[in-house]
């Protein structure tokens, strides 16, 4: 696995010998980039179950300012923090090894983009945004990118924050959410221009 564009370009990344870990192939990488389009640059990401820390970093090689990388694993933190290393993106990183609710309770700022890729089956995707929510840390305009199998059940929305779009890839789905309150200013910004 390597990153695929931007200033770690061609970084071949670690990556675990089994199957605890399932890092986000290639090819569904580059369409959560390429769907993230200008929302990269500048912000503040949240890549939430770094696993090997592949999106967090795919996203400081395209210009993101900061990436916290969380994980509950140790093996996992400890992969992601080695491919941290290799990318030399250890100033713009900061790596929480902890369970996702004791994670995202230690962030303090806005984030502009979260990245959830939870094990798949478990239904933690409704906990996520809950928490989110309620801790208000998504960023004005922010999205939330949640990354999970074709079949899993996940929610249309959770208190404020909707899901806009979905794409599948084959066996994974991608749904992007964005808080409401976002979705009706710019509404009624584009009503204004008219």
């Amino acid at each position: 696995m390597r990153i695929i564009t931007g200033e770690y370009r061609g970084r071949k990344l670690e990556t675990p010998a089994g199957y605890d870990i399932r890092p986000t192939s290639d090819k569904v990488r580059e369409s959560i980039f390429n769907l993230l389009m200008n929302d990269t640059y500048e912000n503040v990401f949240c890549d939430l179950f770094t696993g090997t820390g592949s999106l967090g970093l795919e996203a400081l090689s395209r210009g993101a300012k900061l990436c916290y990388f969380c994980d509950k694993s140790r093996d996992s933190i400890g992969i992601a923090k080695r491919n941290i290393k290799h990318c030399g993106a250890e100033d713009r990183a900061v790596v929480l090894q902890g369970d996702f609710t004791r994670n995202l309770n230690r962030i303090r700022e806005k984030i502009d983009v979260f990245l959830l890729d939870p094990p798949y089956g478990e239904g933690l995707y409704k906990r996520c945004l809950e928490i989110i929510e309620n801790l208000d840390l998504l960023a004005v305009n922010g999205i939330i990118i949640a990354e999970h199998g074709s079949h899993d059940e996940i929610p249309e929305r959770v208190g404020k924050i909707v899901r806009v779009r979905r794409r599948r890839y084959g066996k994974t789905t991608v749904s992007i959410y964005r808080n409401e309150a976002d979705l009706m200013k710019e509404t009624e910004e584009s009503r204004e221009e008219f």
